[in-house]
C-alpha cells in the first residue's frame, strides 16, 4: 500500500460560523481521510491525472458543529466520487 498526501494550502470557508468552520475542516478531513483509504476505490482512481474543477452538486448545510462535521463529510464524499470518474 503506497502512502497518500493530500495537502490543501487554503480553505476558504465565508459566511460560516467559526466553530462550523472547523467542524466542516474536521469532517472533511475524516471524510477524505476514509474515502481515500478505501482499497476497492483505490483501484478506480489509482492512475495519475490532474482534475482542475470538480463539480460536486448542491448540497444542505445544518447550521452548529454536528452540522459543520456532516457537511464536510459529504463534501469528501463527493469528492471521492468526482476521483471514480
Amino acid at each position: 500500500m503506497s502512502r497518500i498526501r493530500v495537502e490543501i494550502e487554503q480553505l476558504v470557508l465565508k459566511g460560516f460560523e467559526a466553530a462550523d468552520r472547523a467542524a466542516m475542516t474536521e469532517g472533511l478531513r475524516n471524510g477524505l481521510a476514509a474515502v481515500l483509504s478505501d482499497a476497492a476505490s483505490q483501484r478506480e482512481w489509482a492512475q495519475s491525472r490532474r482534475t482542475p474543477v470538480m463539480r460536486l452538486g448542491r448540497m444542505a448545510f445544518e447550521p452548529g458543529p454536528a452540522g459543520g462535521r456532516k457537511f464536510g463529510k459529504q463534501v469528501a464524499e463527493a469528492i471521492g466520487k468526482g476521483l471514480k470518474r
